[in-house]
């Protein structure tokens, strides 16, 4: 029997496993057993502002970092992959370039948001970011599904993610962590938060070594994280982050290749200071100036000729400001600017050194006419002094049902993404780009429901998608420039269920069906699977023991042959983990996982082959 089909069989007595329990969790917490956690308060990315999930018109998930260390799951790219309508794939190994496909929409068409900041536009990559980052203990991670520009500008289109650090909270305390295991991966964390009189902390630092598989594949990586808050008084509060960001890759390429030589080198640094200020009663403020230094060197040495480098450099300046005002009767109110410089220079193909500039403005009206029902209205509008303007608006509606355990909602919205400078402004021998281009435009809307377990266990939401893409950017009939000539649309289904139950059980759920089509070419999209999930579920046994096993399947997806670059059906596949814990005192826990615990050989994509079984143990001691 092949390992696809022992994981299927698998996956379906999961399934079947999940279900009896499921079922259970609508029972009271019996005497003596551990009440499940309690689901994250507060989401901000929906709206800009702290919202109740349950209020919310949007599809939005949440990570706690508490969720992910149970899990073991410390790679941005591991949370991610967790999400319901999140396709996500990597050229490669650990530290290799990855690609987001959130709703189906090109993976230059997701927002990641970094404290705040645009990580990334379309001149600045977020790819090798997303390869190699991890998410710190002292980290929240959502993601808001669908049309996004209202509230955060370009690149929204199938959604936002966003990265945050929290502030500290408690009494001081730390942890230091080692793991070490297949591949010659070792690596070690350092993380501290805490609060005192007016002041709080918050930081980590992790760092790691890893070989893969392949020769000239090993990746190097440190993550730093600090953030740092003041109350000045009961009205004024300020607070700074930073955050840095090193990964040097080996890059061997596709499996046709085998590049001895090729290694690839980023540093990515942001940070920001903020203000928040209760202006009045019922008027607050909230204010970041930030940057961003991005340096990514792609080395390339040749036989007989001199090393082709490419550098690129990314650097960004902004200043967000909004106000909310709640003294309307049942209405929040927002609104504000946000202001952006950044420049480009990438010395490969195009040659380009450019700057942009743009000024945007928003405001956001959350209106709720009765207690059960919650509606969102807003608009925005970006100014760039490379093409000119941009337009969009958004609007949500939430009504809960059967005494606020059932949550009907539907959401609207129009997005954009920016031409890049490569689009507008390129040059070489066999290539002029197009000053002319307008930006890349998206309207998209859903409808779901989402039912909530008694007694805070969880939540199952089902939701059906749709977006229409036009003026996709894409090369002329003869390659030698670019048009806005192509148009796509996506629609599909997400489910996902979460649920904390009795004798301290814990499993998460996501399911996509999509179906992804380039109106232009009748052809389906690239790398967007028609199905794929993702199933964990874990338990703790008491007396400090803990374990836990998860599965992700990937079916029925178009991908490039990697040698004769032809459109091929790429092989389905399913992938399993296991993962185990014993906190043998008060401070100290070990901890063990394996990943692709069926050796499957597969390639996220097509060319590059994903790591086999791997063995990894560590400890971790809190301070």
């Amino acid at each position: 029997m092949s390992h696809s089909s022992v994981t299927r069989r698998l996956v379906l007595r999961a399934f079947g496993v999940l279900f009896v329990h499921g079922t259970t969790a609508l029972l009271p917490v019996a005497r003596g057993q551990t009440a499940p956690p309690q689901l994250p308060a507060f989401i901000t990315t929906a709206t800009r502002t702290p919202a109740d999930a349950q209020t919310l018109g949007s599809v939005v998930d949440t990570f706690a970092a508490g969720d992910l260390a149970r899990r073991q799951i410390n790679s941005l790219a591991a949370a991610l992959g967790a999400a319901a309508g999140t396709p996500l794939f990597a050229s490669g190994a650990n530290g290799a370039v990855a690609s987001l496909f959130l709703r189906g929409s090109n993976s230059n068409q997701t927002l990641f948001l970094v404290d705040g900041l645009r990580l990334n536009d379309p001149n600045t990559d977020y790819a090798v970011f997303l390869g190699g980052a991890c998410v710190s203990a002292c980290d929240s991670l959502e993601i808001a599904h669908g049309p996004q520009s209202t509230l955060y500008g370009g690149e929204a289109v199938g959604g936002v993610v966003s990265l945050r650090a929290q502030r500290g909270a408690g009494a001081p305390a730390g942890q230091i962590a080692m793991e070490a295991g297949s591949f010659g991966t070792r690596q070690g964390t350092v993380t501290g938060q805490g609060e005192r009189g007016a002041g709080a902390w918050n930081f980590s630092l992790q760092g790691g070594h890893t070989e893969n598989e392949r020769p000239n594949n090993s990746f190097d990586s440190t993550n730093a994280t600090l953030r740092l808050d003041r109350q000045l008084s009961e009205r004024v509060s300020i607070g700074a982050t930073a955050r840095w960001f090193h990964g040097a890759y080996g890059d061997p390429g596709d499996r046709y290749t085998n590049d001895p030589d090729n290694q690839e080198r980023e540093d990515n640094v942001l940070a920001t200071a903020f203000v928040d200020a209760k202006l009045a009663d019922a008027w607050t403020a909230h204010v970041v100036l930030g940057g961003q230094n991005r340096r990514f060197v792609s080395e390339n040495p040749r036989v007989g000729r001199a090393t082709q480098i490419t550098l690129v450099k990314n650097r960004r300046g902004v200043l967000d400001a909004q106000t909310t005002f709640t003294g309307a009767e049942r209405h929040r109110l927002t609104a504000g600017m946000t202001a952006e410089a950044n420049q480009t220079r990438n010395t490969g193909f195009g040659d380009i050194n450019r700057r942009q500039g743009l000024l945007a403005v928003f405001a956001q009206d959350e209106f709720a006419p009765v207690d059960d029902v919650h509606l969102t209205a807003g608009l925005r509008s970006d100014d760039f002094d490379t093409f000119g303007r941009a337009t969009t608006g958004r609007a949500t509606a939430a009504w809960l049902v059967a005494q606020r355990s059932l949550k009907l909602r539907a959401s609207y919205g129009t997005a954009f993404r920016s031409p890049s400078f490569l689009d507008l402004y390129g040059q070489s021998a066999f290539y002029a780009g197009n000053p002319n281009l307008r930006p890349e435009t998206a309207r998209g809307w859903d409808a779901g429901a989402d039912y909530y377990l008694p007694a805070q266990r969880g939540s199952l939401s089902a939701t059906w998608f749709d977006t229409d893409f036009t003026d996709l950017i894409a090369s002329t009939r003869n390659f030698r420039s670019v048009e806005n000539i192509q148009h796509a649309r996506t629609r599909g289904t997400e489910l996902s269920l979460q649920v904390a139950l009795p004798k301290a059980i814990a499993a998460r759920l996501s399911y996509t069906y999509l179906e992804a089509e380039n109106l232009t070419t009748h052809a389906r999209l690239l790398r967007r699977p028609r199905q794929m999930g993702n199933l964990d579920g874990s338990r703790d046994f008491a007396h400090g023991l803990s374990a836990g096993a998860g599965v992700a399947w990937v079916v029925h997806r178009r991908d490039v042959d990697a040698k004769t670059f032809a459109q091929i059906d790429a092989r389905d596949y399913s992938v399993v983990r296991l993962y185990g814990a014993w906190r043998a005192t008060p401070r100290l826990t070990l901890k063990v996982r394996l990943e692709n615990l069926l050796d499957e050989k597969y390639e996220p994509v097509n060319g590059y082959p994903a790591l086999g079984l791997g063995v990894f143990a560590g400890a971790e001691w809190k301070f």
